[in-house]
């Protein structure tokens, strides 16, 4: 196919750079545009900061000059790595000029005709983006993923809520430092440390799987009736949230080895339609008695799946289990790279 030219707003971030390399030979897009804020704009991407996901800055994005976020109209499809707050006004005015925004920021996750989505768990969501054009009357649109720690919590859940029907959720999360982004946290904050406040987070998490796990019906998404209550704590990681999970269900499986095979066969449209970023194995089951860990856990699948193991019975809920994945990769870029493809895949995006 005829590739797709796209822009990376906020390209010089962590989160831009990330989109940066997963865009490299990419088989449907090719990034034409760069952008950032005031202080990089007019500059090469060299020049306008380090390369920070490792290695050296790809050769082909190194002398593209940085265009200001709010240049809209020269492409009709980006991915947006902005801060919340820059986010909600200059992804309005891209969606305005034409352009599909596919955000991983936080701005827009709430409004009821923006589709947040997974595409494992709620590919349907796409469709709100026609309430959407209606409802805001432009030809563009805004599409969203969610909060990194949701991402990879809501993988297992949708598998388990299908199966055994959710209805409360404990969520503890552990959460790399590379997702309060560069520089990130002060070292004397997180060396021999664990700060148990992610200001925001527990409030994303909590109500961001209702969202995702509801239907979607002709005025909106009708959200699932799953309780969820979420701690959330910064940790000395760089990269990989870890979160334990216990949950209780209206069908409890009658034991964990049922709960396990639910999660390993657990395989949805993005595997059906072989997209590009998709993996093999959205969910991964572990056996070893001490896993999953970051260092060990967080690349699987090319970043993109998540890992479960430690399943057991709950004295308190029904059953607990302890998860990890990429929050950068799945988490980030990664995630809103896979709903730009399904919305190729399904004809809604052509060269």
């Amino acid at each position: 196919m005829k590739k797709i030219p796209v822009g990376v707003l906020g390209a010089t971030g962590m989160v831009g750079q990330r989109f940066l390399s997963l865009l490299i030979d990419h088989p449907y897009f090719e990034v034409t545009v760069v952008a950032a804020s005031e202080r990089s704009a007019g500059k090469t991407l060299a020049e306008a900061g380090r390369w920070m996901i490792g290695g050296e800055m790809p050769s082909q994005f190194a002398k593209m000059t940085v265009q200001p976020v709010d240049q809209v109209g020269d492409v009709g499809l980006v991915f947006s790595a902005l801060p919340s707050d820059a986010a909600g006004p200059t992804e309005i005015a891209w969606a305005k000029s034409g352009a599909l925004v596919f955000s991983n920021a936080g701005a827009h996750r709430r409004d009821p005709l923006v589709p947040l989505l997974v595409p494992e768990v709620n590919p349907d969501h796409v469709n709100l983006l026609e309430l959407q054009r209606q409802q805001y009357g432009w030809s563009g649109g805004i599409l969203t993923n969610p909060n990194c720690t949701t991402t990879h919590a809501v993988l297992p859940m949708r598998a388990l809520h299908d199966a055994f029907g959710l209805t409360k959720v404990l969520l503890v999360s552990m959460q790399a430092i590379s997702g309060a982004g560069y520089p990130g946290v002060p070292s004397l904050d997180i060396i021999d440390n664990v700060v148990p406040l992610i200001k925001g987070e527990e409030e994303k998490v909590e109500w961001e799987p209702r969202k995702l796990l509801g239907t979607l019906g002709a005025q909106g998404v009708e959200e699932a009736q799953i309780t969820i209550s979420a701690h959330c704590n910064r940790v000395a990681v760089i990269d990989g949230h870890t979160e334990c999970l216990s949950l209780a269900f209206e069908r409890p499986p009658a034991d964990e080895a049922e709960l396990i095979a639910v999660l390993r066969e657990f395989k949805a449209e993005p595997q059906a339609l072989n997209l590009p970023s998709a993996p093999a194995h959205p969910i991964l089951v572990t056996e070893l008695a001490d896993g999953p860990q970051p260092r060990r856990d967080r690349d699987a699948e090319r970043g993109m799946a998540t890992t479960v193991g430690r399943v057991r019975r709950c004295p308190i809920l029904d059953y607990k289990l302890v998860l990890l994945g990429h929050n950068t990769l799945r988490g980030a870029a990664g995630g809103s790279l896979l709903n730009a493809e399904l919305m190729v895949a399904k004809g809604l995006i052509k060269a």
